[in-house]
């Protein structure tokens, strides 16, 4: 799991996350359950060449679901709020 795109799945286009970009410089990303802080600052600084100055990890539970049946799970997940350095900005869109 050495890969950046192994690591970082997708972005997070929420309203929430949107005005976090705006006003706090941090961009949310949905990440492999497995990968580390340290991991997840390289692969953000690899793939948009940008400087991370911090990570905060949330670790979610995947939720029961019934469909017509059997209990089924959803997947377990992993979210990171990626704090850039002043004057550094992505584009998601």
């Amino acid at each position: 799991m050495n890969e950046p795109h192994e690591i970082i799945e997708t972005a997070s286009l929420t309203e929430k996350s949107t005005l976090m970009s705006e006003k706090q410089n941090k961009y949310v990303f949905r990440v492999s359950p497995r990968a580390n802080k340290i991991q997840i600052k390289d692969a953000v600084e690899r793939l948009f060449q940008k400087k991370v100055v911090n990570v905060n990890t949330c670790n979610y539970a995947g939720k029961e679901k019934r469909v017509r049946g059997p209990l089924g799970r959803r997947a377990h997940w992993k979210k990171a709020i990626v704090t850039l350095a002043e004057g550094e900005k992505i584009e998601l869109v």
